[in-house]
């Protein structure tokens, strides 16, 4: 699983550790990995691998199989959750940030799919795990490549899940809404209107989002919304028109001093 270090990536690998599955842990922090791998391995008796990996390195994907086939692993459960977003007008964010976040949230995405999924469909099982966003659901104004790499990770998934219909694996896209995690400092949203008001019913615990989640995979479910308002949340583009749905964001996400 990518992005292990912390966040909803933490609180998946110890929902999967009680479960007794062996982790394969993939981020940058290695320090912040061995720490989760040797607690999780200590409480429930699971084997825990850690590869210390940029994702934002064109021959991520590579480096990472490699990797795995040199320690004589196999991958059944695969969960893309590395991801990050930036707040800023589209024309005034740095150049390579959006770069970087297209290679993480898009294609170190689609490349690990790619390169882990056929061996799942030979073997007849496995599941793939996608975190998305309620954010795929709508244009987000002020995080426009954040919002459009998560309708990718939607579209992508749920069109994947239905061509591997009957093969005894699936992939399950997970959409959460605000989660109590390190992504709003990484992004700069304490600029922005989103988190505050009504804003804050939609926010839940990584731990309660990466529960709904396993669940919704095991389960073979194509897509998980966690939480009742943030599903509320998603039917905008079917009651207004997409052009009001864009004004409608832009003022919940409009910067604080404006």
């Amino acid at each position: 699983m990518t992005g292990a270090s912390g966040g909803i990536g933490e609180a998946i690998a110890r929902q999967l550790a009680a479960r007794g599955a062996h982790l394969i842990l993939v981020a940058r922090s290695e320090g912040k990995m061995q720490t989760l791998a040797q607690e999780m391995s200590a409480k429930h008796g699971i084997q825990a691998a850690v590869i210390a990996l940029d994702l934002t390195r064109p021959d991520a994907g590579e480096v990472l199989e490699r990797e795995v086939a040199a320690r004589h692993l196999t991958v059944d459960i695969l969960v893309n959750n590395a991801g990050f977003g930036g707040f800023s007008e589209f024309w005034t964010q740095d150049a390579g940030e959006i770069n970087r976040m297209v290679a993480v949230n898009i294609a170190a995405l689609t490349d690990l799919t790619r390169r882990f999924l056929p061996d799942m469909v030979t073997r007849g099982r496995g599941r793939v795990l996608n975190v998305a966003s309620t954010a795929a659901f709508i244009p987000g104004p002020l995080m426009a490549v954040y919002y459009a790499s998560k309708a990718y990770v939607l579209s992508f998934s749920e069109a994947v899940n239905e061509e591997l219909r009957g093969t005894g694996v699936s992939v399950t896209a997970l959409c959460p809404g605000p989660v109590e995690t390190g992504f709003q400092d990484t992004a700069n949203l304490g600029e922005s209107k989103l988190l505050s008001g009504v804003a804050r019913l939609s926010i839940l615990s990584a731990e309660e989002v990466a529960k709904q989640g396993v669940n919704a995979m095991l389960r073979g479910q194509a897509v998980l919304i966690a939480g009742g308002f943030n599903r509320s949340q998603t039917l905008l583009p079917r009651l207004l028109p997409r052009a009001a749905v864009a004004r409608l964001m832009a003022r919940v996400q409009a910067r604080r001093n404006v």
